[in-house]
């Protein structure tokens, strides 16, 4: 499963995203995801952290998220739809002008990967 925002900015809007994380002031930040040393996303919270990563990708008209789970745990559809329902929940709030349209595909794709 990924999740797809279409832009013709994807680099900047990585670094957006990647820059809202890590800032210490309070207003604007996004305090819901994390990132890891691989670069790669998880969700903050304790119900659903560690649970999977978002792996970005840049292309030239979108920035991708492709999903990765843990080898030893088996992703529901619950986690998959919370993952993806929040990830673009953030990009809505925070990105609505760097971006044309998201979407999310339903089933996995051959860029979802394991840990």
């Amino acid at each position: 499963m990924s999740v797809y925002f279409y832009t013709s900015s994807a680099k900047a809007l990585l670094a957006d995203f990647r820059k809202r994380i890590h800032q210490q002031e309070e207003k604007g930040k996004i305090t819901t995801w994390i990132e890891d040393s691989d670069g790669d996303f998880t969700h903050k919270s304790e119900a659903w952290g560690g649970k999977a990563w978002f792996r970005p990708v840049v292309s030239v008209d979108r920035l991708a998220f492709n999903i990765i789970k843990r080898k030893d745990v088996n992703i529901s559809v619950p986690v998959y739809g919370y993952y993806h329902g929040h990830l673009i929940e953030t990009f809505l709030n925070h990105f609505d002008d760097q971006f044309t349209a998201g979407s999310a595909t339903a089933k996995a794709t051959a860029d979802d990967n394991i840990r």
